[in-house]
């Protein structure tokens, strides 16, 4: 029986994983890669204390610094995925991919999200070429560029946003006849003078040479195929949350992220805590995500020893 389950093994989890060690927590970590979805990203620059670090070093470092601080309390198991949690008389069972099965006291889901693909002919040649599923990793390289947001979600507004502050212009395609973003936002990106939004867009390719040069899309009122010159694609068109295996469990949202309480990170279940980009939380960054793990796991250890 340990103190502690935690599964995943981005920033979140290892964050937590370190403080759950310093703390002496018996504690389970399982993993199936390190570093979450920054693995794709070639320059990260807002991680804080570090300027400049691509996403596999990143994962690296992560993994160095929780094996460095590990001792006999918290055991690794990486390459394994958690497939089912159950609650057990004693705390929770999770089951994990190679069939075996693990109890702890309490458990702390840091299993993040996958973002959702474009595919479309292009999407997968071009991907780290020019096109990219992070602004917040990976903006600031197209400093001075025009660039296209695919996604009118709230996640692409707040993303055309921030490359507002840099790039040279940003044109944002919306498939179908309305923006799905909070129409306070809309309005207060598509005012600006180098923001431009275009409606009833069916992206239908990307093209480029060893770049990005353009994206094509469908016009669906009149059906006429335009092209616009970019050299810079983010990608928005929403994220799939891992936390199917704890369905029977938690409570979870309309787009199956786990609801949790912002004051200690507790989901609807006694003794389970869930942080970073796998929760309902507005904003999900590395660093974000990191804190709210620790967080959690501040809150886990006095459940836990004041009992």
């Amino acid at each position: 029986m340990y103190d502690l389950l935690i599964i995943g093994g981005g920033p979140a989890g290892t964050a937590a994983g370190v403080y759950a060690a310093r703390k002496q927590l018996k504690t389970l970590f399982v993993t199936n890669e390190w570093g979450g979805q920054s693995t794709v990203s070639s320059d990260i620059q807002n991680w804080i204390g570090t300027t400049s670090i691509s996403g596999n070093t990143l994962a690296s470092d992560l993994r160095t610094h929780l094996e460095t601080y590990a001792g006999e309390e918290v055991i690794i198991q990486s390459g394994k995925l958690a497939t089912a949690l159950k609650k057990t008389d004693q705390g929770y069972e999770a089951t994990l991919s190679d069939g075996s099965t693990h109890t702890a006291k309490a458990v702390l889901i840091c299993s993040g999200s996958v973002r959702r693909k474009l595919e479309v002919p292009g999407a997968g040649t071009f991907e780290n070429k020019g096109l990219t599923y992070c602004a917040s990793c990976d903006g600031p390289m197209f400093t001075g560029q025009d660039v296209a947001v695919i996604g009118g979600g709230n996640a692409g507004f707040e993303t055309a946003a921030q490359l507002l502050a840099y790039t040279k212009s940003v044109t944002l395609l919306q498939y179908g006849p309305a923006y799905k973003a909070d129409p306070v936002t809309v309005e207060k990106v598509l005012s600006h003078e180098n923001m431009h939004g275009i409606l009833n867009a069916e992206t239908k390719s990307i093209e480029g040479e060893a770049f990005v040069t353009s994206v094509t899309y469908r016009d669906m009122e009149n059906n006429e195929i335009k092209t616009v010159p970019v050299t810079g694609i983010f990608v928005e068109v929403g994220m799939i949350p891992s936390t199917d295996f704890a369905a029977e469990v938690v409570e979870r949202d309309e787009y199956n992220r786990i609801v949790i309480d912002p004051w200690t990170q507790k989901t609807s279940a006694e003794n389970i805590w869930a942080a970073g980009d796998c929760t309902n939380v507005r904003y999900h960054q590395n660093n974000i995500a990191a804190g709210d793990a620790v967080r959690a796991l501040e809150d886990i250890y006095v459940t836990l020893k004041a009992k």
